[in-house]
């Protein structure tokens, strides 16, 4: 290395979050091209980003070198508390202090020297989060020497402990503290740090650390507290602390640097600020030359698994595979294919290095299954896995169904395998619990994640910073163009002309120009766009690992639940060998537990559905009729529609839904084309006239259309010659999308096709279909697994409707919007909601014969141990005869007054003859009366001359009480009700006045999930409340209105233009119309902005036939099949009159008259998503 040159030793990257800015890239483009040898990370109390950091290097010429700005404990990591430096440091900025000299933490840089370093690095930082957390992640001496070996540490900066010491005037306590920590490290290994960005804090003491390096025969290293790449980020910077300390730049008291150049300076520039001490920069150089790291890739690391002595992992799993194929053929003959593939499977396997992932995953399912714990049948690839099927870990033969094993575990291409699996939500962390507790908690932990600030988050948050309004960020972001598949456009690529979106982005480009404010916000938030916010814990992943994980990568502990994470994330996780695996909670499996336990409770059933048929034709009558709202993945208004068209009448017909109901499908009309082709409403159209036949087998069951990965690989293996490895290679190769690769593919395709005789015209014909669909062709293997779900939620809702019903509203008890959605569909489907009742009422919902009783745990304010507390009286001294009755048999924790007028509002007394006025006027004397006499029985003090005589119904406690007959209005009843609910229940104020509703709106409130960003729609409901607000600038009034309906509730901002129009008409309990335009652009979901809003005429009840409006040009075979469809789905004795619309005239048409209706707002909703929103008001027509 040059004499002339110098190494940045320390460096805060973004992965010192929300203080660092240096992004990697940047970080080793530029030091490359100021001819730097190597350069470090030294991140805040983290290793996060050193596996990137070292990966990034690789191709580069810029050595990476590993370190840490550790945070250390000069009083022990044990103790909780500040430590006491005796005088407060003059011009201290910094963040560690508890004040008057007391500092929470020091800090301390730190490099790895070599492997055996590193992994010390590793172990540090994280029994500095297991052990030492307070604040911030703490280490101390004693950690530091049990893991110090290979290990180069400073003095550090103006915040290290060495520092803190001579700030507070106490030069023997810094020099016997750098003492010791060159005892711990090595004479060698313990350097003394210098900077100096020109503070006094830095200069004031340098003289003392000169003397303690001198005095001690230390060597001095010079470093630069970089924290970003370029001098002309400083001011980014200072935004991106403010962002971090909810502080905003016109803030005087505001965390800041006292400087600007904390970027990554030139050699030169070094040296030249180092001009008198240049052996602190040539030691920079030294240290580079001594520290050299390297991650080992692809270890084996996955986790033993414990066999019979005799055994190992691969006979064992060969035994196991053998007993569970016994087990699925009941003992039979196993078929000869089934041994076949078994053998062929295991074979790859056990090459591969793989039989004890599966023994592990077997061994975590049939512990669930043990336990009580739902497994899900199967989700990704690993469905195509027959001995996964042997073993319990799916439920779907894969040879039955066409799934291949070489989609999920390819023996051309050695690859983790990548088994996820689903539990019931509420029992997934005993599951965690389970893995941890056998394989030992310190080899198993959660997987880290970083949310970025993405472009809108980096304007609101470069807004606020900066001091402008909330209204300017708005208006920015609003001007951004809206996201595609959730994707925003990155805020670089509006202003780059090769961006694929460029070219929406010209409203905001001209915002930018005319507006300094905008220009000033955008410019901060594309400095900070990008960069890391904050640690996040993976959803599902969980890492298995053989060896203790802090011998392997670095871990940490979350403070507020105690979780173990890794730092690096998954993708580091995998590179280095670990095996990821996916919990996942899933609530529809909870759904399906709780649905078997309310069938045996309600009729005395056992439903067992791995046992079940595929072929229940109540199930396809539910699905063909596009009744499946709550059905798992078909819930959505869009997809019950494609089900109407689609008429399934087979678990192929599920599987293909789920498969085709997706952007890149859509996007090509393959849903309606594959509900074409089966109903024959066109005719199949084959890829080329000489593929028709050889692809027959291939492509009968979607009727000509290629829909799964499967399909792609099987079809190159069918024409081709390809093995099914090489045929997942091509797969894999299409989706990439690179003209060089393909055009490298395209080769031994062509040559293998011409083979077999094909035409270079099929062979370019069936390359030009294979290309687009492998990229967005669906994995069968996990459409199938999800679709035994959909077909098992289906089959019980169809089969077991109250049941079913009653364990969906269980799942989402605490989701008003949805739970009001399937309340509305039990009212659909003629099943009875009951309010809830002392006597009857369970925690959740229950099913008591064809009806549901709402639980009582979703009364307000009456919490689970209430319950449990009541149902433990109820049955141990029989149900309550009368209000007294009640309150002498439950125990004293029932007996509150807000529990009590909690449930007398709700209703749950209405059973006991009492009326909820007159119990409400006593219930506060009531339960006064008692309580002394609960609390004593509550303590072992009975009266035992008491009797049951003191709780008569005239008489409670030895009160005489009167109970009232009075009731209140049904308006009074019905607000109560919603507000100790959440939802209305024995009635509603819009029951009656629906039908006029439906006719007059667009769409239900719960279609605004699934309308597009822009669209202008009427809705119409009931006003539930209205927040008024004043603007701060203008002080001009406005309003936040949450409008109402049968299926779900809106937030509708009334802006002041309106809000000065049509306030009269905004007020509680108000019918109105709105007509809104719904916002999507914003990444909190939509927004709606009311644009106008009328009183509907509800004084007449709908009445008369349904007239419906079909332009001509809508009129064909596939639209009226489906219009049919509908029709016979709401069944009734109301007419239809269908009018064809011509360009000066009506045309009626006339309908079968078996296809009366009952009008109802899912009748409407159904022919305004076929036909267009004003499918029922006759239009204008054309007059010449």
């Amino acid at each position: 290395m040059s004499n002339d040159s110098f190494v940045h030793l320390h460096v805060h990257t973004e992965y010192s979050m929300l203080d660092g800015a240096a992004r990697l890239g940047d970080l080793f483009s530029k030091a490359e091209e100021l001819g730097m040898p190597a350069i470090a990370m030294t991140d805040h109390g983290n290793l996060y980003g050193a596996f990137e950091f070292w990966k990034k290097a690789q191709s580069t010429n810029v050595k990476p070198i590993i370190g840490i700005e550790g945070y250390f404990a000069p009083q022990g990591r044990a103790l909780r508390a500040p430590f006491d430096f005796g005088t407060p440091a003059v011009d201290d900025t910094s963040l560690d202090g508890a004040g008057r000299g007391r500092y929470n933490y020091t800090h301390m840089t730190l490099w790895a020297e070599n492997n055996v370093g590193l992994h010390n690095l590793f172990r540090l930082s994280s029994k500095a989060s297991l052990e030492g957390y307070y604040y911030q992640p703490r280490f101390d001496a004693e950690l530091l020497e049990k893991h110090g070996k290979g290990i180069i540490g400073t003095t550090g900066c103006p915040s290290g402990e060495v520092n803190r010491w001579l700030q507070a005037g106490n030069y023997d306590k810094a020099l016997s503290t750098a003492a010791t920590m060159r005892e711990i490290l090595g004479q060698d290994n313990y350097f003394v740090e210098l900077m100096d960005h020109g503070l006094g804090i830095e200069r004031r003491h340098r003289e003392d650390l000169l003397k303690i390096a001198k005095n001690l025969n230390l060597k001095l290293v010079a470093t630069n507290d970089l924290h970003y790449v370029y001098p002309e980020d400083a001011r980014m910077h200072e935004v991106l602390l403010c962002i971090g300390t909810r502080s905003t730049m016109d803030d005087p008291k505001r965390f800041k640097f006292d400087a600007q150049d904390f970027y990554l300076k030139t050699a030169a520039e070094m040296r030249e600020v180092w001009r008198e001490l240049p052996d602190a920069c040539d030691n920079t150089l030294l240290i580079a030359e001594r520290c050299n790291i390297n991650f080992v890739e692809g270890q084996d690391l996955l986790p033993s698994f414990a066999v019979p002595a005799g055994e190992t992992e691969n006979t064992w799993l060969v035994k196991e595979v053998e007993i569970g194929l016994n087990r699925r053929f009941n003992g039979n003959k196993i078929p000869k294919e089934h041994l076949e593939r078994a053998k062929f499977e295991l074979a790859v396997v056990e090459q591969m290095g793989f039989p004890g992932y599966f023994l592990v995953v077997a061994d975590l399912c049939r512990h669930a299954r043990e336990e009580g714990i739902r497994v899900g049948p199967g989700r990704g690839s690993a469905a195509g896995a027959l001995i996964a099927w042997a073993l319990g870990i799916t439920e779907l033969d894969p040879i039955k169904h066409g799934l291949l094993f070489e989609r999920f575990l390819n023996p051309e291409r050695i690859s983790m395998p990548d088994i996820d699996i689903d539990f019931d939500e509420r029992r997934r962390s005993e599951m965690i619990r389970y893995a941890t507790h056998k394989y030992g908690e310190e080899r198993v932990a959660q997987i880290i994640t970083y949310a970025s600030i993405k472009a809108k988050a980096a304007v609101k948050d470069s807004t606020r910073a900066l001091g402008f309004p909330y209204a300017l960020g708005d208006k920015i972001t609003k001007a951004m163009p809206p996201g595609v598949m959730g994707k925003d456009i990155p805020l670089s690529g509006i202003f780059d002309p090769e961006h694929d979106r460029y070219g929406e982005a010209g409203e905001f480009r001209d915002l930018y120009e005319d507006d300094a404010d905008v220009r000033a916000v955008v410019d901060t938030a594309r400095g900070i766009e990008g960069l890391k916010r904050q640690p996040g814990v993976h959803a599902a992943g969980v890492i298995l690992c053989k060896e203790e994980l802090i011998n392997v990568l670095p871990v940490w502990r979350r403070d507020q639940d105690g979780a173990i994470i890794t730092q690096f994330d998954m993708g580091a996780c995998e590179s280095l060998g670990l095996l990821k695996m996916d919990f996942l909670g899933l609530r529809n499996l909870t759904v399906l537990d709780d649905t078997l336990l309310n069938i045996m409770s309600n009729r005395g059933e056992t439903v067992v559905l791995e046992e079940l048929g595929l072929d229940d034709p109540k199930t396809y009558e539910l699905l063909a009729r596009g009744d499946t709202l709550g059905v798992f993945q078909l819930d959505s208004g869009p997809i019950r529609s494609l089900l109407r068209s689609m008429n399934p009448d087979s678990f192929e017909d599920i599987s293909a839904v789920l498969a085709l109901y997706r952007p890149g499908p859509m996007g090509v009309n393959a849903h309606t084309d594959y509900a074409d082709y089966k109903n024959k409403r066109k005719s199949q159209v084959p890829i080329h006239p000489d593929l028709e036949k050889p692809l027959a087998a291939i492509l009968g069951d979607t009727y000509g259309l290629i829909v799964y990965q499967e399909q792609v690989m099987a079809i190159a293996q069918e024409v081709a010659g390809y093995t099914l490895g090489q045929a997942d290679l091509l797969r894999r190769a299409m989706g990439k999308k690179k003209k060089e690769i393909l055009d490298k593919e395209y080769v031994p395709f062509e040559a293998g096709m011409k083979e077999r005789g094909f035409s270079q015209v099929a062979i370019n014909k069936l390359w030009e279909t294979l290309v687009p669909f492998s990229d967005y062709a669906f994995n069968k293997a996990h459409s199938a697994g999800y679709g035994l779900v959909s077909y098992w939620t289906a089959y019980l809702k169809a089969n077991y409707p109250a049941e079913y019903m009653s364990a969906l509203l269980t799942s989402v008890k605490d989701d008003k919007d949805k739970s009001a959605v399937y309340l509305n569909e039990c009212r659909r489907m003629g099943i009875k909601v009951l309010p809830p009742d002392v006597n009857e009422s369970d925690v959740d919902f229950t099913a008591i014969g064809t009806d549901i009783r709402f639980g009582l745990a979703a009364v307000r304010n009456v919490g689970v141990n209430v319950v449990e507390s009541l149902k433990v009286s109820r049955v141990a001294k029989g149900r309550f005869s009368s209000f007294g009755d009640f309150l002498a048999k439950v125990d004293v924790q029932v007996c509150n007054k807000r529990v009590i007028e909690s449930l007398i509002k709700a209703g749950a007394f209405d059973s006991l003859g009492h009326t909820r006025r007159g119990l409400f006027a006593v219930h506060v004397e009531s339960v006064d009366s008692v309580l002394d006499t609960k609390k004593a029985e509550a303590i072992g003090q009975f009266d035992l001359f008491g009797t049951s005589d003191d709780f008569s119904d005239d008489s409670i406690g030895g009160v005489e009480v009167s109970i009232s007959l009075d009731e209140w209005d049904k308006k009074t009843l019905l607000a109560q009700e919603r507000d100790m609910l959440g939802l209305y229940v024995s009635d509603h104020p819009l029951f009656g006045v629906e039908h006029v509703l439906a006719m007059s709106t667009s769409m239900p409130i719960s279609g605004v999930a699934d309308a597009s960003d822009g669209a202008v729609v009427t809705l119409g409901g009931l006003v539930s409340s209205v927040q008024l607000k004043t603007t701060k600038r203008s002080g001009d009034r406005w309003a936040i209105v949450a409008l109402e309906d049968l299926e779900g509730v809106v937030e509708v901002m009334v802006w002041p233009n309106t809000f000065t129009k049509f306030a009269t008409l905004l007020n509680d309990d108000a019918i109105l119309l709105m007509k809104v335009r719904i916002d999507k652009r914003d990444d909190e979901g939509p927004r709606v902005a009311a644009l106008e809003v009328s009183v509907p005429d509800i004084s007449a009840a709908y009445s008369g036939p349904v007239n419906v409006y079909i332009p001509e040009t809508r009129v064909n075979a596939a639209v009226m099949d489906s219009l049919r469809q509908i029709l016979s789905a709401h069944p009734g004795t109301t007419e239809v009159h269908l009018t064809v619309v011509q360009t000066d005239k009506f045309v009626s048409v006339k309908t079968d008259d078996k296809l009366r209706v009952a009008p109802s707002p899912s009748l409407f909703a159904d022919l305004k998503a076929l036909l267009g929103a004003a499918c029922l008001e006759a239009p204008v027509l054309q007059t010449s």
